[in-house]
């Protein structure tokens, strides 16, 4: 059967549907970034239009409320815990994918099996463990636990990836008198920055907009990060759309970053080669 996009004018057609999905996609971003710089009456009457009198009022109301803090919050607990889970991963996916040792497939088959428990099912035992620990509204516990949340996905994934390093490349490295880490320090870890990147971007995509467990656990007020800080934040301004608008707005912009920081990254690592040919 042909395909409906080829029989109707192929590629043409099929840029013009991705162009409008592309569009539908971002237009709640465009709203949401030039609502931003409107006032109360002209987004009530223009919420698509172009703020053609830019006002910074609702960035100004933002930053004076608790927001620094929020995002401050955000920025330590999300940072650690994606540094320290792609550190850990990284080690751990080596060994898996180059040591042999007994229970090796067993370890991971477990590890990879903790990708399906949900969140909300540790919720109680996690909040008992902390309240026990006198680590509730602390950074360590939503750290620790952000950690032991990705990880799993985080080695299986570089586990695969080291998988498929080419032999030669290693046997080259052992013949030079290169031991182990020194392998995996300056000849994988070089190669492996697509994946890094990948997942990187995935895990500070979670651990930024994770918002059950860092509601429960971070109680404090001074301790509480951006998503629990905005939800709040958009019942006390549900009227004053601008300043909503202004609060999503800088909690995007993050994220916006770090992908096109993690997308060239990626790029580099996709056209780094290794052995000609191979």
């Amino acid at each position: 059967m042909i395909p409906l996009a080829r029989r109707y004018g192929g590629p043409t057609v099929r840029y013009v549907l991705l162009s409008v999905f592309a569009l539908v996609a971002l237009l709640p971003t465009y709203v949401m970034f030039t609502g931003a710089f409107k006032s109360q009456d002209q987004f009530i009457r223009s919420p698509f239009g172009l703020p053609l009198e830019p006002s910074l009022d609702g960035f100004v109301r933002v930053w004076s409320a608790q927001f620094p803090v929020w995002f401050m919050n955000s920025v330590v607990v999300t940072g650690a815990s994606v540094i320290l889970t792609v550190a850990v991963a990284a080690l751990a996916a080596w060994g898996f994918a180059n040591w042999s040792f007994r229970g090796k497939s067993g370890l991971l088959a477990v590890i990879i099996s903790l990708m399906v428990i949900p969140p909300v099912v540790l919720l109680i035992p996690l909040f008992q463990v902390g309240a026990q620990l006198g680590w509730i509204s602390t950074y360590r516990l939503l750290i620790l636990i952000y950690i032991g949340l990705m990880l799993p996905f985080s080695i299986f994934m570089l586990t695969n990836f080291f998988s498929t390093v080419p032999g030669s490349i290693l046997e080259a490295a052992r013949v030079d008198g290169a031991s182990s880490w020194t392998t995996f320090t300056r000849i994988v870890l070089p190669l492996s920055k697509a994946p890094l990147a990948t997942l990187a971007i995935v895990n500070v995509l979670w651990a930024w907009n994770e918002l059950l467990l860092a509601l429960v656990l971070m109680q404090s007020d001074d301790k509480k990060t951006l998503m629990i800080g905005l939800t709040g934040f958009q019942s006390r301004y549900s009227l004053d759309i601008p300043t909503v608008m202004a609060g999503m707005s800088i909690a995007t912009l993050p994220l916006l970053v770090v992908y096109l920081i993690g997308q060239r990254s990626f790029i580099q690592g996709l056209t780094a080669g290794s052995i000609k040919g191979e």
